[in-house]
């Protein structure tokens, strides 16, 4: 369901010469034991993501730029705008997410809990809408 998604704070340290966000796992970071980190980098205009998963959760933090993500939970969609590197968003499974870079350069580090596994990603969105009505049915 898309109140499952969840935009979460994360500390930063500010000094003088940067910043330093911390991600750490735990009930207040990341809710979640930590498999797999990536990196994505895109330009202003340049659409990713448009898929779901079966069973992988994620979170995405903006580390540069600014990003918009749409998440779906094939009834009702939610916009969020990550442009801080202390904010990520959690996106469990059965939501499709799309993600609208904003700025050029603009760089999301994405946090998951499965290591990569071609089988759990739904990358039609017609399957996805199956696949959460099968869901919702059980």
């Amino acid at each position: 369901m898309i109140e499952s998604v969840k935009l979460i704070k994360f500390p930063i340290f500010e000094e003088d010469n940067g910043e330093l966000s911390v991600f750490e796992q735990n009930i207040d970071g990341i809710p979640f034991n930590i498999e797999r980190i990536f990196n994505v980098r895109s330009d202003k205009g340049n659409i990713r993501g448009q898929h779901a998963h079966r069973l992988c959760s994620q979170m995405l933090i903006c580390s540069n730029g600014s990003i918009e993500v749409t998440c779906d939970d094939s009834l009702n969609k939610k916009f969020f705008l990550l442009d801080s590197p202390n904010y990520g968003l959690l996106v469990p499974p059965a939501i499709w997410a799309v993600q609208t870079y904003l700025e050029n350069n603009s760089s999301m580090t994405v946090i998951c809990d499965r290591p990569y596994e071609a089988e759990d990603y739904i990358s039609n969105y017609n399957h996805f809408r199956e696949f959460v009505s099968q869901l919702n049915a059980k």
